[in-house]
């Protein structure tokens, strides 16, 4: 039986979730995203909180698309602007299922950039 696209990442999701959890310690970095935009949490799982929040989709970030690579490095230097705002500065990256490359290794490297450590 074939497997649509969706559900094999939600298969690649599953099995990455088993071992990464995000505690106040060392919360985890949620990346989402679709053909036009791209979105990330800040997440402690054991308290069930988003600790910060940004997207392509937020008005400041409106004249930029989250459909490239320039798009999703401006949301990851927001994100590490808020994470900053909240005293964050160690997590562990939650790739989503998503192949590390194009947008989703941009938006993890320029977290690297501006300070953020995993």
């Amino acid at each position: 039986m074939a497997r649509t696209t969706r559900e094999l990442r939600l298969r690649r999701h599953r099995r990455v979730r088993r071992r990464i959890s995000g505690t106040a310690e060392r919360p985890r970095v949620a990346v989402s995203r679709t053909n036009k935009h791209i979105s990330a949490q800040i997440i402690d799982d054991v308290a069930g909180r988003t600790l910060a929040a940004a997207s392509s989709v937020e008005p400041a970030l409106r004249a930029t698309t989250g459909g490239n690579v320039v798009g999703a490095k401006a949301v990851a230097q927001l994100l590490a602007e808020r994470a900053k705002a909240a005293d964050i500065s160690v997590v562990v990256f939650d790739r989503g299922g998503f192949d590390y490359h194009g947008r989703v290794a941009a938006f993890a490297e320029e977290l690297r950039a501006h300070g953020l450590e995993f």
